[in-house]
């Protein structure tokens, strides 16, 4: 009588195993398409466009890595010095990081932050907040938005 060398469950686990291990290097191929990127804030090798009219005058935005229409999008956000940021709001959450500046930062229901260059920064999505750069020199803010770019001024209406 024929006895099978491996069992028909072993035989499946392997290949499972094997075709899981062939989808995982598939989809890291597709995550590593985009190339690397190390820019500075000052780099004359970014383009920087006017900010919503909303916003103050000579506020610009320079989009680092993405699409501002797609999800994850990085941008660089500047603020001229001793400018107010009206209250606004974003349907995406976002993570900053001061690059440059002085800038104080308040989310409804929060007390004000007062933060220096380096210092990081997270706003929750929906949430209103305002700002002001406190230096005489523009405040640059690094911004990555989990969602599409948007900015929505006033605050967040009321979804009841």
């Amino acid at each position: 009588m024929f006895k099978p060398l491996v069992n028909a469950r072993s035989l499946k686990l392997t290949m499972f195993a094997t075709l899981s291990l062939i989808g995982t290097l598939a989809i890291a191929h597709d995550v590593t398409s985009d190339p690397a990127l190390a820019i500075a804030a000052n780099s004359k090798d970014l383009k920087w466009a006017d900010c919503p009219d909303f916003l103050p005058k000579g506020c610009k935005l320079s989009v680092l890595h993405g699409d501002p229409a797609k999800s994850n999008v990085d941008v660089f956000f500047k603020l001229p010095g001793k400018s107010v940021l009206p209250l606004h709001w974003h349907t995406s959450a976002e993570r900053m990081t001061l690059v440059s500046g002085k800038f104080n930062i308040t989310y409804n229901g929060q007390k004000e932050a007062v933060v220096k260059a380096g210092s990081y920064m997270y706003g929750p999505p929906k949430l209103a907040h305002k700002g002001y750069c406190a230096s005489k020199e523009p405040c640059i803010l690094f911004i990555a938005f989990e969602s599409p770019l948007d900015a929505v001024p006033g605050e967040v209406p009321d979804s009841h």
